[in-house]
């Protein structure tokens, strides 16, 4: 993937992948349309088939840009920020922050505009088993990433690694770091808030964290700009309400956060990774 021009090694990989994918890996390919029938019962059988197709060729890319983040960051002209006066506001002046992103377009690319902002971003992410290849994927985000990469766990063994890292990360935001989340998938422990117009657990530590650091949430979402590793970010900044009563704070932030997760998904449907847990 290193070694053909980026755009070739991402373009073969869609093409692979969108033919592939759905034969190799029939079961999450089902699940990709199964949740597509919860999210658009008004589309046809052809037409969220179609989308689940363009969601494997966006996956494709996504796997060939992940041996290369360092390439795609190191070239200016293929990232840009769609209102960027909303984050100039507060470039010299972020103070703690957590990011709340969602698996779009290339969705480890969210984190992008505090990165350039000299911010220092870490990000929480699922440790792979290899300890090898990990090693080699938190090496290739190093210039991403330069506050650091906390692993969520091993497969085995998640409830207890788990939880040390949420003190971690809690300690991390509340002594002024920026911390990058992914939170759009199924969560056993999280919040069920709607999506699609059906509950959905959802991840609520970016909202409780916030919460108890006074951090402020920016809402971020990496578009695709046409077929190659061309990217649009756009943030919104999301208030946290401050009042006695601290669940239902960090309920309300989950359930308008997942909100504004599903408006940007209609948008531009086949970017999201539907053969993704969601529901149950």
């Amino acid at each position: 993937m290193r070694v053909v021009p980026l755009d070739v090694a991402t373009h073969f990989s869609a093409w692979c992948w969108r033919r592939l994918a759905p034969i190799v890996n029939p079961k999450r390919h089902n699940r990709a349309l199964d949740n597509l029938r919860i999210a658009f019962p008004e589309k046809s059988e052809s037409e969220r088939k179609k989308i689940a197709l363009a969601h494997w060729e966006n996956l494709g890319r996504v796997m060939a840009e992940t041996m290369r983040v360092d390439q795609i960051i190191a070239d200016p002209s293929r990232l840009k920020i769609r209102n960027p006066k909303v984050f100039e506001r507060y470039a010299s002046k972020l103070g703690p922050i957590v990011g709340a992103s969602l698996h779009v377009g290339n969705w480890e690319l969210a984190i992008w505009p505090l990165t350039v902002a000299g911010a220092n971003p870490a990000c929480v992410y699922r440790s792979v088993n290899n300890p090898y290849i990990d090693s080699y994927l938190r090496y290739q985000r190093r210039d991403l990433y330069p506050g650091g990469m906390f692993g969520r766990g091993k497969v085995e063994g998640e409830h207890d690694e788990s939880q040390k890292t949420a003190r971690v990360i809690m300690d991390f935001v509340r002594r002024g770091g920026r911390l990058g989340v992914v939170c759009d998938l199924y969560d056993r422990s999280g919040l069920p808030v709607p999506f699609f117009g059906k509950d959905a657990r959802t991840v609520a530590i970016p909202a409780m964290i916030a919460r108890r650091t006074g951090a402020r949430i920016w809402m971020s979402r990496c578009m695709r700009i046409g077929k190659d590793s061309r990217f649009e970010i756009e943030l919104k900044e999301l208030r946290i309400p401050r009042t006695a009563n601290h669940s239902e704070d960090v309920k309300w932030a989950t359930a308008e956060m997942t909100r504004q997760f599903e408006e940007w998904v209609r948008e531009m449907p086949e970017q999201w990774m539907w053969s993704n847990r969601r529901w149950s």
